[in-house]
């Protein structure tokens, strides 16, 4: 008797053990993509789960991949430059989300990676963290940015307000119906008249200046700013 009651502990043992093991591996794959009010795909967004981050990026294409506990509450994305989106998360095995610019996730304070990114704003280099004003970038080195096949695909869709047509860039919009409305163009310190021959594996950084932060270029910059830092460079 006593030999089958241990037999009988054993077993209820090993089959609690079990349920444990699998509740604790039970994860639910979530696919999605992360777009602008345009539905361009925005790369680089950080997917965080229960207002922590995930880790996970989306990729070139917009799209993200990743696994979260059935008792997860919200999903969401951040983007220091494009905005913020945040949903309540009941089981879905899909979910996109629409960045306009606007929206910020309140409760959320991003890895001190993403805030202690070095930003190129012409006259000086600072932390994300530290800019009051709107300074668009673009981390050339961000894995989500190695799958683009020219510079141009690159910059789409992942500042507010900079809008890219085949190879035209248009950042503060048009002054006047015959006014030119190209951004003045600078690749490591130098003033260039066209980027077309720049590949994005050669970006390190690209910094869009607009309004404020342009005035130090005087009128060359009225149309708005686009620094870019080549790898190797400074």
């Amino acid at each position: 008797m006593k030999t089958r009651f241990l037999i009988l502990l054993l077993i209820a043992l090993l089959a609690g053990s079990q349920a444990e093991g699998q509740k604790k591996t039970k994860m639910i794959t979530v696919m999605g993509e992360v777009t602008d009010t345009t539905m361009a795909p925005i790369s680089g967004a950080l997917i965080v789960v229960d207002w922590e981050s995930s880790g996970a990026k989306s990729r070139s294409n917009g799209t993200f991949r990743i696994k979260v506990r059935p008792e997860t509450k919200t999903v969401g994305v951040y983007t220091s430059n494009l905005g913020s989106a945040i949903t309540a998360y009941d089981g879905q095995t899909s979910l996109n989300f629409v960045l306009d610019g606007k929206e910020a996730l309140v409760n959320f304070t991003p890895p001190e990676s993403e805030r202690d990114t070095d930003i190129d704003i012409g006259y000086a280099t600072v932390k994300r963290k530290d800019l009051t004003t709107d300074v668009g970038y673009i981390d050339g080195q961000d894995e989500a940015n190695k799958g683009y096949t020219n510079i141009y695909d690159m910059i789409r869709g992942k500042i507010p307000g900079v809008s890219v047509v085949g190879n035209s860039i248009v950042i503060r919009g048009v002054n006047s119906v015959n006014a030119p409305t190209d951004p003045l163009l600078i690749v490591d310190g130098i003033t260039v008249s066209s980027i077309d021959n720049i590949s994005p594996s050669m970006v390190k950084s690209i910094s869009v200046l607009k309004g404020p932060e342009a005035a130090i270029y005087g009128s060359r910059g009225a149309n708005g700013v686009l620094l870019i830092t080549l790898v190797g460079s400074r």
